[in-house]
């Protein structure tokens, strides 16, 4: 498919210093290029997504209620930092240098605020996919990222994989989230869980996809990765605390003569032999990690979708507010029973039927491939009536 005429500008969460966030963007981007389609990354880097990055954090007031929340934060989140002195550094590096070699140019204008994106010149949005509806990942609900920005050029908005975090979100966002959807064209969803809630507030037709991760062949991640000088490793990537987590990969990598590689920064353990951390990981050494582990234990979505990309051996552990997209991805691929509930020692080493799962993912990157694809047809009809400013 060539799209010669049409151009394509992606709005996600690119200037994250996140891992997931980074690759899922890069995974949409490489998708569409690889269908002819001239696409970009539009870089909306407003403060309330960057500033939770920097050095002394920007934490933005939802309310006077919530002054006290956002001064003990920053004073936290600034100490840890400081602490953190290199690995700071040098993580803030790494992602980084992934974000200007893949994603974005650093020709590109950037715009802190959405009313800047008027003068966008793109014919369709992709807007996704990540927790682009999650209020507590974006400080509230954010119009952007359901397309509800003023741009006389636009044609389309195409909502791809939105996530809510959970199966919905406080009633108190209902009315600004009934106005904004109404401004997209079409909508797909990343959780089968948050269907019913989108469907009160949306009348078209909903569709549920992977997420973009998922889109490009194995061998493309492959050549992002940066290999590690380590080998014979256990993989721990947690997103929340996570005692029983950890104590379950030492314990395997005991048993099996390895060594714990953990990139998270929840309970160091400086004094622990069996626990090699790594602080300063971008997306190309999360890559390298992941590829070359003999085992991975996560509770992390991204850990746990290219643990099924790369065929690996692992386990999943529940998260405590997040769980609906680990128990999604989980069922599509059909391996549920992944997902460890503290019933005995996970049993790691089962075999997976990895023939199964590559059939099960192929039909739902179809699905996924033919939504977008369909969509961003330029004779492919937009929403009579879309939503009003």
């Amino acid at each position: 498919m060539h799209m010669k005429t049409a151009e394509v500008g992606i709005i996600t969460f690119h200037c994250a210093d996140n891992v997931g966030a980074m690759l899922q963007a890069y995974g949409m981007k490489y998708f569409l290029h690889t269908q002819g389609i001239n696409a970009e990354i539009v870089r909306y880097e407003p403060p309330f997504m960057t500033g939770r990055h920097w050095r002394i954090p920007y934490i933005p007031l939802r309310t006077w209620r919530s002054a006290l929340w956002a001064v003990r934060n920053l004073i936290t989140g600034t100490l840890l930092n400081l602490r953190d002195g290199k690995n700071f550094s040098g993580r803030r590096a790494n992602m980084n240098r992934f974000r200007q070699t893949y994603l974005v140019s650093r020709t590109q204008q950037v715009f802190l605020f959405s009313g800047g994106l008027k003068k966008l010149s793109y014919r369709f949005y992709v807007i996704g996919s990540d927790q682009i509806w999650n209020p507590d990942t974006t400080c509230g609900l954010r119009k952007v990222y359901f397309g509800a920005f003023r741009n006389r050029k636009r044609e389309k908005t195409i909502i791809y994989g939105a996530s809510l975090g959970s199966s919905s979100i406080p009633e108190k966002f209902d009315r600004k989230f009934s106005e904004w959807i109404s401004f997209s064209t079409a909508v797909s969803l990343r959780e089968t869980s948050s269907l019913p809630y989108v469907r009160k507030h949306y009348t078209g037709n909903l569709e549920i996809v992977l997420d973009p991760v998922f889109l490009p062949p194995k061998n493309c991640w492959q050549e992002l990765e940066k290999t590690p000088c380590k080998k014979g490793y256990l993989l721990l990537y947690i997103t929340e605390p996570n005692p029983r987590l950890r104590d379950c990969a030492k314990k395997l990598a005991r048993a099996k003569g390895l060594f714990v590689v953990s990139l998270c920064s929840f309970g160091r353990e400086p004094d622990e032999a069996l626990v090699l951390s790594d602080f300063t990981a971008g997306p190309s050494e999360f890559l390298g990690y992941l590829h070359h582990a003999d085992y991975v234990m996560t509770n992390s979505f991204h850990a746990t979708a290219f643990s099924i990309i790369y065929e690996k051996k692992f386990v999943v552990f529940p998260h405590s507010t997040l769980n609906e997209r680990l128990t999604d991805i989980l069922t599509v691929h059909g391996l549920k029973t992944r997902m460890y509930h503290g019933d005995g020692k996970p049993d790691i080493d089962t075999p997976i039927d990895w023939e199964m799962v590559r059939q099960k993912k192929e039909q739902a990157i179809l699905r996924s491939r033919n939504f977008l694809l369909e969509n961003l047809r330029a004779d492919s009809p937009g929403r009579d009536e879309p939503g009003r400013f």
